[in-house]
């Protein structure tokens, strides 16, 4: 059965308890066949972190999607332990697609390589294979938990269609990871354009408020957006223009510059 199918890994930065990584499981299910590996705890801003003291101690549990009982895998680590636990143990042979979400919060601007939504796909594409992240706007208060208040069904939808659109094609090089923002009141009629990372850092980090360095002092932030020095064509102005945002991203980081010209101004000076 797997070998006819469309194999797809599903994962997520929240844990296996989130109510959006199930809303994704329903999503995905009619594309083909789906192995679920996710953190077994709650794991935002993990990035694309290997920590050397996860344990990586794999948990088997039991989820009904769409009326079917399915064996699920709870990893002890991060997202990208995650993916490569899957990777290495869990699925038959090589993904034909890795899908991360459907996140508790917007991953957009210079931030997201803190996203461990993100950063699971980064990982997935190291191992190449392609691979999608779908974010859902949410209020600030929403982001760390499992809250059933929560709509995900139009980023399911979205999930689902940009999945099936991959599946189908080949990334052109240099993408290696779709990027899928989805605004907190968007329908499935709702229009979607491709966009760029925006260089606002969007998710402000706030310094804490404490006596002495030896008090708690987690660090807080807000969203703090510059609307004058704002990209036109940016994650960060679709999801204000309440447009479905696309942004395709490549393990490439390296600087666009050119390189004889670098080359002169560190020789040189000018």
């Amino acid at each position: 059965m797997i070998s006819d199918s469309k194999l797809i890994l599903l994962t997520n930065d929240d844990g296996i308890r989130s109510p959006g990584l199930w809303a994704a499981a329903h999503a995905l299910e009619p594309l083909g066949f789906v192995v679920v590996a996710a953190p077994r705890e709650q794991s935002s801003g993990a990035g694309r972190s290997l920590p050397a003291q996860s344990e990586g101690r794999i948990h088997e549990e039991q989820a009904q999607i769409n009326g079917e009982s399915w064996t699920v895998h709870a990893i002890d680590g991060t997202p990208a332990q995650a993916v490569q636990h899957a990777l290495l143990e869990l699925v038959p042979r090589k993904p034909d697609l890795v899908v991360s979400g459907i996140n508790y919060g917007e991953n957009v601007g210079s931030g997201v390589t803190i996203s461990g939504t993100v950063g699971a796909t980064l990982e997935a594409a190291s191992f190449g294979v392609p691979a999608l992240a779908v974010s859902l706007e949410t209020d600030k208060i929403y982001h760390r938990s499992y809250s059933d208040e929560v709509d995900f069904a139009t980023a399911a939808h979205f999930t689902r269609y940009f999945a099936k659109r991959l599946l189908a094609l080949s990334l052109p090089r240099d993408v290696d990871v779709l990027k899928v923002e989805v605004p907190s009141d968007a329908t499935s009629a709702t229009p979607w354009r491709m966009t760029r990372l925006s260089r606002q850092r969007y998710y402000e980090p706030q310094k804490p408020e404490r006596e002495k360095f030896s008090d708690r002092g987690p660090i807080d932030y807000n969203r703090e957006i510059d609307h004058a020095g704002l990209e036109p064509d940016s994650d960060v102005q679709a999801l204000i223009s309440r447009v479905v945002s696309v942004t395709p991203l490549s393990l490439d980081l390296t600087s666009r510059v050119d390189f004889g010209e670098m080359t002169r101004l560190l020789q040189n000076g000018k």
